[in-house]
């Protein structure tokens, strides 16, 4: 990369020389893809600007705090509009935060995999409230169906929990909450042993290399239908919410400390520069999560196999 290497030696010599300990700490949320991103930036930054990058595992308000307080300088991969109140807050009204422009598009809904949609005939997020059709998810054997609505603490499952009251699968199944990677491991079990399976899901996401899946079909998003209140906003936030048509279009930014653009210009302008399609996103997931690839290693393969992907940050071009 001989290109991107001159230019990181004129970015250091405008940033004053070689750079100390720790100049720059990512955020790594616990899903695979950000986690790969942050470990792709990692690479980038400590090879074309010779600083010297931490990585550091937090949810997203840490994430968010820390970068407002500067102890921490960038979320690879905020989901919007799940995240919105923690970008409305850092973004918007206190300046400490600028998210990237170049967004990757995302989706987001309830699925199952095409074995249960042909088997069963469960197509419909209509069909969660017909008790004959999901019979077939009472896994326990309690006589109540169970779903996987996402993990606690993500922003996406409030909504779902909301969803499903508007939607009124609420009253015919078990809402599930539990971390991803379990959630991941029952679909794996499911989809080899053509057993039925039914859960959130978003993708760019590795769910989508590895299984086949379908969304179940709903209204189209009509936004005078959402009144999302978060429960630190109202205890009676379920009761005063509504959700009843799908998800709009999702789009993950990268975010980054404003500071950045004070102390490390070069480098602000090379995440203002950053885009990823979609695809590599949910490959990389795959890559980590089924192959058990070393984050690490995938990271620096990846970069020395897209050099102009990388040039293109670096430059703008």
């Amino acid at each position: 990369m001989k290109t991107i290497t001159m230019t990181a030696t004129a970015a250091l010599i405008a940033m004053g020389g070689a750079a100390s300990a720790q100049d720059l700490v990512l955020g790594v949320p616990n899903w695979p893809a950000a986690n790969a991103t942050s470990n792709i930036l990692k690479v980038v930054i400590e090879e074309n600007f010779g600083l010297d990058v931490e990585l550091q595992n937090g949810t997203n308000p840490i994430i968010f705090e820390a970068m407002d307080a500067g102890s921490m300088h960038l979320h690879p991969e905020v989901w919007l509009p799940n995240q919105q109140n923690l970008h409305d807050t850092f973004v918007q009204e206190a300046g400490t935060v600028v998210a990237n422009q170049n967004p990757v598009q995302a989706v987001q809904g309830m699925c199952v995999t095409q074995h249960t949609a042909d088997t069963y005939d469960i197509t419909s997020i209509d069909d969660l409230t017909d008790p004959d059709k999901i019979a077939v998810f009472d896994k326990d054997g309690n006589g109540t169906p169970e779903v996987w609505i996402g993990a606690p603490g993500w922003a996406s499952t409030v909504i779902e929990q909301v969803r499903a009251k508007s939607y009124g699968y609420d009253q015919t199944m078990e809402l599930k909450q539990y971390d991803g990677t379990v959630a991941w491991g029952e679909l794996g079990t499911a989809a080899n042993n053509d057993e039925a399976w039914i859960g959130f899901c978003y993708e760019p996401h590795f769910i989508f290399v590895a299984y086949d899946l379908v969304y179940l079909d709903e209204p189209a998003h009509d936004p005078a239908t959402w009144n999302i209140v978060q429960p630190t906003e109202d205890p009676n936030w379920l009761e005063v919410s509504e959700a009843s048509t799908a998800w709009n279009g999702a789009k993950l930014h990268l975010h980054y400390a404003a500071s950045v653009r004070e102390e490390y210009p070069e480098v602000a302008a090379m995440l203002d520069n950053y885009s990823m399609p979609p695809e590599v996103l949910s490959q990389a997931g795959y890559e980590l999560s089924v192959n058990d690839v070393d984050v690490e290693t995938f990271a620096r393969d990846w970069v020395a196999n897209n050099e102009d992907v990388v040039l293109g940050w670096l430059t703008g071009s």
